[in-house]
């Protein structure tokens, strides 16, 4: 039971001591606080503090070690490591490690490894390892690792890895990895990889690849990649993988998607009829040689059977013939479906392949007419082998 009073005894005797020299040597480097103000060592311009113990402390300068249940300030620069229960704020540089539950707060820049519950800010720049359990924040340019719950902004520049779980902001340039639950954005050029749950937006210039589940945007130009369900790029060279792939200037490589398009591609109305799918409505996507064709048909089966309803994609090229006439060939993809009619013998889904040849004659700059002949495959989606299999014939106009 007496040796439990020792530590408490010699704890109040060391602060005793300490307060009592206060006076008399102000730079002795051991600060010991219960608040601010009410400490062994002033924070005063020219002091300088190797070991700080305390609840709530201000410090002129800390080189060395902080230790603080509630917070600890320092008004210039903190060299060393510096751990409070709720927030460290330095009003210079940080050059070490910080971990507060809180916030670390640095009016300067910041170099080495800081870790909060919520938030880390660096006024300038930051240098090395940032976590937080909420957001980052660097004013000029941030180099190393930034982690963060929900948000990382860097003002002008970032290099080295980005995540977060909502998004990454950054005003200037990305080198490196950015990767986000939603977001990633930054305002000039980005070189590496953007990867987000939801979009990817580089405002100028891209070299690498951007992956998200939704879009990928880039003002400037590409060279690398884009892959999401909706593409733009202003002009570039690589690959756009997508359901829509869009360029406005000029792009060398591959777009790979539903629809491809460009400021010179011409949308277009079908509406035509067939041994097929009986009555069909459908939109083609037409650049220079290459189209697209996106459009709805009903009934797939024959008008006495029970009502089914059928969806397509095709793919392929025209080549002009002579003046007016048009040649064109394209493979395609349909899924039927019955709606609830299924029955023994017509389940409620199926698909078909089906390979086309179309001959087209412009009548004026307003309308086509075109015939075609073609064969598909109708297939079960649960079975290896195929429904039926007949012959296409169809004809139809086009509206332009």
């Amino acid at each position: 039971m007496h040796m439990n009073k020792y530590p408490l005894l010699l704890l109040i005797l060391l602060f005793t001591f300490t307060f009592s020299i206060k006076a008399q040597n102000k730079s002795a480097g051991i600060d010991l606080s219960l608040w601010n103000k009410l400490a062994t060592q002033p924070a005063e311009d020219g002091q300088t503090t190797w070991l700080n113990i305390g609840f709530g402390s201000r410090m002129n300068r800390l080189h060395g070690v902080g230790l603080n249940i509630i917070s600890g300030a320092v008004n210039q620069d903190m060299k060393g490591i510096q751990l409070s229960g709720f927030a460290n704020i330095v009003g210079g540089s940080m050059r070490g490690v910080q971990a507060s539950a809180i916030a670390n707060i640095n009016g300067n820049n910041l170099a080495g490894a800081s870790v909060s519950g919520l938030v880390n800010i660096a006024g300038n720049s930051s240098r090395g390892v940032i976590l937080s359990g909420f957001t980052n924040i660097s004013g000029d340019d941030t180099r190393g690792m930034a982690a963060s719950g929900l948000l990382n902004l860097a003002g002008e520049s970032f290099t080295g890895i980005q995540v977060s779980g909502l998004g990454n902001v950054t005003g200037g340039s990305v080198t490196g990895l950015s990767v986000s639950g939603l977001l990633n954005v930054n305002g000039q050029n980005f070189h590496g990889v953007q990867w987000a749950g939801l979009l990817n937006i580089s405002a100028y210039k891209l070299r690498g690849i951007q992956v998200s589940a939704i879009g990928n945007v880039v003002g400037g130009s590409l060279s690398g990649a884009q892959i999401g369900l909706c593409n733009y790029v202003t002009e570039g060279a690589g690959l756009q993988v997508g359901l829509f792939n869009y360029y406005r200037d000029e792009f060398k490589g591959l777009q790979l998607g539903l629809v491809n398009a460009n400021p010179r591609t011409k949308v277009q109305m079908m509406v035509f009829g067939g041994n097929n799918s009986k009555i069909n409505v459908g939109a083609r996507f037409k650049n220079e040689l290459f189209y697209t064709i996106l459009g709805v048909g009903a009934p797939y089966f024959e008008f006495d059977d029970k009502f089914s309803l059928s969806a397509y994609y095709r793919a392929g090229l025209e080549i002009p013939l002579y003046k007016r006439l048009f040649l064109s060939s394209d493979l395609g993809y349909q899924n039927i479906n019955t709606l609830n009619n299924k029955s023994e013998h017509i389940p409620a889904n199926l698909c078909a392949l089906q390979a086309r040849i179309n001959l087209e004659y412009k009548v004026n700059s307003r309308i086509a007419i075109f015939g075609t002949g073609g064969y598909g495959w109708t297939r079960y989606y649960n079975k290896s082998r195929s429904f039926d299999h007949k012959a296409i014939v169809e004809a139809g106009i086009v509206l332009f």
